[in-house]
């Protein structure tokens, strides 16, 4: 993958031949190696479960509810994992491609070397989540909720972020090119960050709002 200026580039992550499985999720259960294929492992419940070189292909884990879980070197192509609810989740070189994600909840994970692309995640919260080279392409973040989020090491390109919450957020590093930015909350929390100029000018009324400033119309 080709690095941002400044940035290192993200490791991708390596899979070798995987086995397909047909497990369902279990407490303190290992995954290595495997494919999740068309599963549908929604609703289901596991505490500690750990994902190793997995691939979830068009895989559901649709309001799913992990707690601890690891994922690392794995892949996910064009599943529903909306409203899952993942409780200091890990990741590591991980990626995500056209997955949905509405309404999940991954509250105080650690997110280290991940790429959401083409991710319908409209109303996600990652609240105290820390996110270290992590990259979000071409996502809807409607009203996504990074409350107290570590994002410094983050990277926002062409998403749709209007009216997503950053209050408490640290951005110091953070990168927002092509996004739409209208509405969003906790703006104070985009010192240090680096925003394109068109990104900016979009800004101007948020910021405006915010510091209670009144833009008036011109007469001539």
């Amino acid at each position: 993958m080709v690095g941002v200026p400044g940035r290192p580039a993200l490791r991708e992550p390596q899979l070798p031949t995987l086995a397909d499985t047909d497990d369902d999720l279990e407490h303190e259960a290992l995954f290595r190696r495997l494919r999740f294929a068309g599963r549908d492992l929604s609703g289901q419940e596991a505490d500690v479960v750990e994902f190793d070189q997995c691939r979830f292909e068009r895989t559901s884990l649709a309001a799913t509810v992990l707690d601890q879980p690891r994922f690392t070197d794995c892949v996910a192509d064009q599943g529903d994992w909306a409203n899952s609810r993942f409780n200091k989740p890990t990741m590591l070189r991980v990626r995500l491609a056209d997955v949905r994600l509405t309404g999940a909840q991954w509250a105080a994970g650690t997110l280290r070397e991940v790429t959401f692309a083409d991710c319908r995640a409209n109303l996600v919260a990652f609240r105290f989540t820390s996110f270290a080279h992590v990259r979000f392409v071409d996502c809807n973040l409607s009203g996504a909720d990074f409350t107290n989020a570590d994002l410094r090491r983050a990277e926002f390109v062409g998403c749709d972020l209007t009216g997503a919450q950053l209050s408490n957020a640290n951005c110091a590093g953070t990168r927002f090119a092509a996004c739409d930015l209208a509405g969003l909350g906790g703006v104070t929390s985009l010192a240090g960050s680096t925003i394109s100029a068109p990104d900016l000018a979009a800004l101007s009324h948020t910021f405006a709002a915010a510091l209670g400033i009144t833009i008036e119309a011109s007469s001539h």
